[in-house]
């Protein structure tokens, strides 16, 4: 049983591409964020934009992991960036459970040139631990596998001890 988690939320699958990768390549648990809002077609989109800006934390269904969140070496949380901030389902996520992780990883997945890194610090209000790694993705462009590689080696130097 693997002892990296990697959850996320993703509306048009971005996300989900991106942790899919990540959780294979590390062996991971990966579970899906839900929150029962209907976030497609255009409708969604606003309602994702006004939630961020708001910062609206709708509820979120207790992820299915296979064992307790406080258990698990690291937590990898994949967000969209919805109008300079993370996803609300993410934020839901990480204020109802972020007191639990021992230690955390960020993936971003942004539609912007702007990398939004600052995104890094408002999810870091949740998880007392801080993030241990973080990258921020733009689906298509030229760096994503690189930037992605990167993540992946960050991550690993985390976890076998050597991070500096």
């Amino acid at each position: 049983m693997s002892d990296i988690l990697c959850i996320y939320y993703s509306r048009t699958g971005s996300t989900r591409g991106a942790m899919e990768k990540i959780a294979r390549t590390l062996g991971a648990e990966l579970v899906e964020l839900k929150d029962g809002v209907n976030r497609s077609g255009f409708k969604g989109w606003l309602r994702c934009g006004m939630d961020a800006m708001r910062r609206t934390c709708p509820p979120v269904a207790k992820p299915e992991t296979k064992r307790p969140l406080a258990d698990y070496r690291l937590v990898i949380i994949g967000s969209p960036v919805w109008a300079g901030r993370c996803s609300s389902v993410a934020r839901s996520f990480l204020k109802q459970y972020g007191k639990e992780l021992q230690n955390a990883a960020y993936v971003l997945l942004r539609g912007s040139e702007d990398k939004n890194e600052e995104v890094y610090d408002q999810m870091d209000l949740y998880v007392p631990c801080g993030h241990r790694a973080a990258v921020s993705l733009r689906s298509g462009s030229v760096g994503y596998a690189f930037w992605q590689e990167e993540f992946l080696r960050q991550t690993r130097d985390f976890l076998s001890g050597q991070e500096k």
